[in-house]
């Protein structure tokens, strides 16, 4: 009896996904490796292995387009429905929008750079395990770029601050602070930027961005903002597992990577937790109905996850919590008020409006933060609101002091002391430099020599390189154009919705 012959045998998941990534890859012959990849040693990282990456997703390029295609289908049909339908009308109020604006002009030009710097390491990180997971990464944050411009652009047609975005973000005084943290990423070498998004982008500033505030979007009835949120959370989610995956594979290769790494995690962490200023009064002060106070959103995905899962795995490897974790625990009670305080004394010259907290909002936040709000901040809206009443609405027309390092105004206190301003000086190559923190100062100190070429907005008004010395000189040179800024109570947009919702009005826009 003749026994057939076996066919190929089939092969496994982790097979056929090596098989269609790795195995591409190959050892350069007549070119010396290090001129192949000439970036990945100038760090101090040492890398014995490459193959010991593991990728905990083994997607293939065909089976990630797939999966992303379904995705784009569902979000773009609720793009569709929601426009057609005028949705718009449907929200809490305009005044939600505000949070939206920041959003657009602060976060999503970050995707677009940080497609441009995966994509970088997709050709110059050695091995073929990161290179590709580089690669998926860097088509991810294209898609999250382009699907919250989609998004967000049907309510360019109806409200101000929306138009000129990628302008603003490069220009206007606070959008200095998510900038400079990606200038910075940049311009460090390819284990420190992956340090810098996968840890700090992805694990911190993510987690409480995406999660809470795309909730916060849903209880106020902004239906497109929900989805695109949750559809880009699933590829967060793999973005904070690739980075985790990154930081594991550094430690594990060489003993000597373990101090680098802590440096840089120390660093990433306070530069992160600096850009999560403007996210805390968006959770607090920007949403009419809340959903959580960043007080809550901190403990839960900073204190609880970060702190009591993250690290206590990476304490295997001899990694710490990071320096100043506990001056950011104890900026919990006041970092949103002090942010918005700061925001609606400046919010003339920005691309977004602001208003005094109602009774109704203002008791939320005596609940949610009962051993600081009514002794330090609710004085301060009261004195405002005799203020209004009285004809002088306060917006502040000097100029404020910017840190060197994380490029917010000083608005911080010290720890422990809420009313007492926090500024540190150093002095470099005999000029005094200002810090608003005690994590600001040790990065400045650490690398004095980047920071002092920091572009800071402020300083770049007094040396005439804003459009001119007056301030109507410096909105025009933002782009800022009549409804974008100031007060909320009387804008273009309040008026717009109140016409909208009027029964006796016709339909239409005003201004």
């Amino acid at each position: 009896m003749t026994i057939a012959p076996k066919g190929p045998r089939k092969l496994t998941m982790k097979q056929r996904y090596e098989a269609l990534t790795r195995d591409l890859d190959w050892e350069p012959s007549y070119v010396d490796k290090r001129d192949v990849f000439p970036h990945t040693e100038f760090e101090g990282i040492k890398i014995h292995d490459w193959g010991k990456w593991e990728d905990p997703f083994r997607l293939t390029v065909d089976a990630y387009a797939k999966y992303q295609a379904e995705k784009d289908k569902r979000l773009y049909a609720v793009l569709d429905g929601f426009a057609q339908s005028q949705g718009h009308l449907s929200l809490t109020d305009a005044s939600y929008l505000n949070a939206m604006k920041v959003f657009l002009q602060g976060v999503t030009p970050l995707e677009y750079t940080a497609h441009r710097n995966f994509a970088y390491l997709a050709r110059h990180l050695n091995g073929p395990g990161p290179r590709f997971a580089a690669l998926c990464q860097s088509i991810d944050e294209l898609r999250h770029t382009q699907t919250e411009i989609h998004t967000l652009s049907n309510y360019n047609k109806y409200y101000g601050g929306f138009h000129n975005y990628l302008e603003q973000h490069d220009r206007v005084w606070y959008l200095s602070v998510p900038k400079s943290f990606f200038d910075d990423a940049l311009s460090a070498g390819p284990f420190e930027f992956l340090i810098a998004i996968g840890f700090s982008f992805e694990y911190l500033l993510t987690n409480l961005l995406f999660v809470p505030f795309m909730s916060g979007a849903s209880f106020n009835g902004d239906l497109p903002t929900m989805t695109f949120g949750f559809s880009a959370q699933s590829d967060e989610s793999r973005h904070m597992t690739l980075g985790l995956e990154a930081i594991k594979f550094i430690l594990e290769q060489d003993e000597g990577n373990v101090p680098i790494v802590q440096a840089w995690i120390d660093k990433w962490f306070w530069r992160g937790y600096r850009v999560t200023a403007l996210v805390a009064q968006m959770l607090d002060y920007m949403l009419p109905r809340k959903v959580m106070s960043w007080k809550e959103s901190f403990e839960l995905y900073f204190e609880e996850q970060m702190l009591g899962g993250l690290f206590a795995d990476l304490a295997f490897y001899g990694i710490t919590p990071p320096k100043h974790v506990d001056d950011a625990i104890a900026e919990k009670e006041t970092l949103s008020h002090q942010v918005y305080w700061t925001l609606y004394q400046f919010s003339h010259a920005a691309a977004f409006t602001t208003s005094v907290p109602d009774a109704e909002h203002q008791q939320w936040l005596r609940d949610n933060y009962p051993d600081t709000f009514e002794q330090l901040y609710q004085p301060l809206w009261a004195k405002e609101e005799k203020n209004i009443e009285a004809g002088g609405r306060h917006f502040w027309r000097g100029l404020p002091q910017l840190c060197q390092v994380c490029q917010v105004p000083m608005l911080f206190t010290e720890p422990g002391d809420p009313t007492t301003i926090c500024q540190r000086e150093s002095v470099y190559d005999g000029e005094t430099f200002q810090t608003c923190s005690n994590g600001c100062q040790w990065i400045f100190e650490r690398e004095p020599e980047k920071y002092v070429q920091a572009w800071l907005p402020v300083h770049q008004i007094y040396q005439g390189s804003c459009g001119g010395p007056t301030l109507p000189d410096v909105l025009q040179w933002y782009g800022l154009e009549e409804g974008d800024s100031g007060e909320y109570k009387g804008s273009v947009d309040e008026k717009n919705w109140n016409t909208w919702h009027d029964d006796h009005a016709p339909t239409g826009t005003e201004g």
